[in-house]
């Protein structure tokens, strides 16, 4: 196989087939298109590429100071179980613009073995709070 290159180019983000994948998952299933663009707009992405085509996406959502919220880690379903995630959020974290930030937090329901490897825990200090709310029409 291929080496797998990461690049936060966000030119060579094919956002269709992104968007596609990410709808069909369990955490963006009724998400637009719309939504998606403005979320990858705001946030900070990266590819996964194997011979020039994309295989996988991550982003943060971050202040670059603070904060990093670990989102959309998504490999093509063909290409999963080849370390692809991995790559992902290893550039993630070891992103320079990001060296300076000590939170990081993400959600998951499948993928806790994968963040482990990386040090993410459980949360479970009674200090971690969510809202969920239903977006504006």
């Amino acid at each position: 196989m291929a080496e797998v290159e990461i690049s936060f180019d966000r030119a060579l983000i094919d956002f269709d087939r992104t968007s596609e994948v990410i709808k069909a998952s369990y955490w963006g299933e009724g998400r637009s298109d719309d939504i998606n663009r403005r979320a990858f707009s705001n946030s900070l992405c990266v590819g996964a590429y194997l011979d020039g085509e994309q295989v996988g996406f991550a982003c943060v959502i971050t202040d670059y100071a603070c904060f990093a919220y670990v989102a959309d880690v998504i490999v093509w379903p063909d290409r999963r179980g080849l370390g692809i995630g991995k790559k992902l959020v290893t550039a993630l974290l070891a992103h320079p613009d990001l060296a300076d930030v000590s939170s990081f937090s993400l959600r998951t329901a499948d993928a806790h073995s994968l963040y482990e490897k990386f040090g993410f825990e459980t949360a479970t200090d009674g200090m971690f709070m969510r809202l969920a709310r239903k977006p504006a029409a």
